[in-house]
């Protein structure tokens, strides 16, 4: 699961790499290991029989909130239609729009990030002078502002995307 932000990151190819907490078993990563495909789960509402088309005038099927940022005119669409966000948690498969091959897979101390590997998380161009510095915030965003302290073993894992 990645929030709007890093699914735009994904798409723009921006990023390539995610660390998860190690939990449990230090020596099986949840991510599997080289060559295995991931399924990216995201923010998803059905669009069936709403009479929304896409460029190519075909009815629209499915809207993903990374395409669809609060206050947008699609957005706006939305409300006028009713219609409302599912969490990415109770996304199927068969809605999936983003496939990615694992391509390495290591467990590493968080706080060991390079500037490299933190450009590769999806840094934002305008951050790139202090990459580390905008994944720390980011990592504290998610899991709260004490947790870049504790320095936990997380999985790094790489990735390419399929489609």
């Amino acid at each position: 699961m990645f929030n709007s932000e890093m699914i735009n990151a994904i798409l723009s190819g921006r990023k390539t790499v995610t660390r998860r907490i190690a939990k449990g078993d230090l020596l099986k990563s949840p991510a599997g290991k080289p060559g295995d495909v991931l399924w990216v789960r995201e923010t998803w509402m059905d669009l069936a029989n709403t009479g929304i088309y896409d460029a190519d005038g075909k009815p629209q099927r499915y809207a993903y909130g990374a395409n669809c940022l609060p206050g947008s005119a699609s957005d706006e669409a939305r409300k006028d239609f009713g219609l409302k966000w599912k969490p990415s948690i109770h996304m199927p498969r068969d809605v999936c729009r983003l496939l990615l091959e694992v391509t390495d897979v290591r467990l590493e101390r968080l706080q060991d990030i390079s500037p490299e590997e933190a450009r590769a998380e999806g840094c934002p161009t305008a951050s790139l002078k202090a990459p580390v510095g905008w994944y720390r915030s980011l990592w504290q965003s998610i899991h709260g502002q004490a947790s870049w302290d504790v320095d936990l073993n997380v999985w790094v894992i790489h990735f390419e995307v399929l489609r």
